[in-house]
């Protein structure tokens, strides 16, 4: 009977486990200073377990530019067995963080040559059903700017809902420990809810570039291949993503110009 209860114990932790979300941090700062003070915060906030990748240990080799991401596709790339690992649990979370203080008006060189080696997910765009936060903090300025680059950038990737946290720790916009917590706790809602939001007219648009370059009379190759194979050329937006009756008529439009634009 002990053993049987024992056994009962363990599955019961083994599905709490499971039930609970799975919240991926990509660190883009060398450091551990004002940026990641305000992540451990929202971590009290977040209801789940936390992987934690610093790009400084990663030691990812700079992007040389060789296009073959794009071309040939994501595995050609040379740096493809340390860039691959960590797309790979970006598929696995539920929920993204990803972090920068702010370098000379940007991310930090660690965050965009990691950003650099994904170019070839704005082509073919796959996170459609992930949710992410930014964080980003400056002790002088620049931080919207920064944070709505990165938030840009999730979005190429197809991520549904990007929550920003930017703070200026020297400054007059410096946010209380309430403000991070509320927008940690609606982030964790959103998380856990499972509901996916309407795209932005933006990302309907760019979508649709790419899809009406799949049927270009030579296209890139991957993308081709990545279009058809998942079947995304075939709809207006992701179909895991319920578009309104006006996106859907504008997503109908922009893909009809797009066509007659690029042939």
């Amino acid at each position: 009977m002990k053993n049987s209860n024992t056994n009962k114990k363990e599955l019961l932790k083994d599905n709490c486990r499971c039930d609970m979300m799975k919240y991926l941090i990509i660190n883009g700062s060398p450091r551990k200073k004002n940026t990641w003070k305000i992540v451990k915060q929202i971590k009290k906030s977040l209801d789940g377990e936390f992987e934690e990748i610093h790009l400084i240990k990663q030691k990812i080799p700079m992007c040389n530019g060789c296009y073959k991401c794009i071309e040939e596709g994501e595995s050609k790339c040379p740096h493809f067995d340390t860039i691959n690992p960590i797309l790979e649990k970006i598929r696995w979370c539920d929920g993204l963080i990803v972090t920068s203080p702010v370098y000379a008006m940007n991310v930090t060189a660690l965050l965009k040559n990691f950003f650099d080696h994904t170019a070839y997910i704005h082509h073919r765009p796959e996170f459609f059903d992930k949710k992410a936060m930014v964080v980003v903090s400056t002790a002088g300025a620049g931080q919207k700017k920064v944070a709505n680059y990165i938030d840009e950038t999730l979005r190429h990737w197809g991520v549904n809902k990007v929550y920003k946290i930017h703070i200026a720790c020297g400054g007059k916009e410096h946010l209380e420990t309430k403000d991070i917590d509320k927008k940690a706790k609606e982030f964790n809602r959103d998380v856990k809810s499972n509901k996916l939001h309407s795209p932005k007219f933006g990302d309907v648009l760019f979508y649709n570039v790419w899809r009406a370059m799949a049927l270009m009379e030579i296209p890139i190759k991957a993308d081709k291949e990545f279009w058809f194979a998942t079947g995304l050329v075939n709809h207006d937006f992701s179909p895991k993503v319920k578009l309104n009756i006006i996106k859907k008529i504008f997503a109908k439009f922009m893909f009809f110009i797009f066509k007659r634009v690029i042939k």
